[in-house]
């Protein structure tokens, strides 16, 4: 079980910093699909009491008000491709959709094109030791982080501080030719 939500995902084998670790799988959706089924099973499985925001598949408490048992473990598991479409893995998908968001994450996920078909792949940001939870960091809106790391934002979509924290500058004169490995 996740100290940070749920049951989250566990690594079976270490990782070095860039392998890929898994992909994130399930259904292929437009994005405006994506906003009324989100709509749809928030509705269903989740009273309102006063906060009308989306559950994307974390446990969120609406900014500024207390925690809602009604909300806990209930969502949506949605992970946007890009402005047009969406993988939907709330009814089938791969496990990925179980990893949780952390301030300090030791994973990063990409798009990835495959003759033609684009993938969610999820790689290590760092090395994984076996059994360490797979984290990344995720961009969803309004939600609080219960992550628990001493340097955690608060909200899960400070997306300014982490493209600070990610972006990797090499001149093109200092690129060398890939030799393999």
């Amino acid at each position: 079980k996740s100290g940070i939500h749920g049951f989250g995902v566990f690594t079976k084998l270490p990782h070095r910093a860039g392998d890929m670790v898994i992909e994130y799988t399930g259904e292929l959706i437009r994005a405006p699909v994506a906003d009324r089924r989100e709509h749809l099973i928030y509705n269903s499985l989740v009273e309102f009491k006063n906060h009308n925001i989306p559950l994307i598949g974390y446990p969120i408490k609406p900014l500024g008000q207390p925690s809602c048992s009604l909300c806990l473990g209930a969502g949506t598991y949605m992970f946007r491709i890009d402005d047009e479409r969406v993988i939907d893995a709330t009814r089938a998908g791969s496990i990925a959709h179980l990893i949780n968001h952390s301030c300090e994450p030791n994973c990063y996920s990409r798009v990835i094109s495959v003759n033609g078909d684009d993938h969610i792949i999820i790689f290590a940001k760092r090395d994984i030791e076996q059994w360490e939870e797979l984290t990344f960091f995720s961009k969803d809106e309004r939600l609080v982080c219960y992550c628990g790391f001493s340097r955690c934002r608060g909200v899960v979509n400070d997306i300014d501080a982490e493209e600070r924290g990610t972006k990797l500058h090499v001149p093109r004169s200092e690129l060398k030719d890939w030799q393999g490995e």
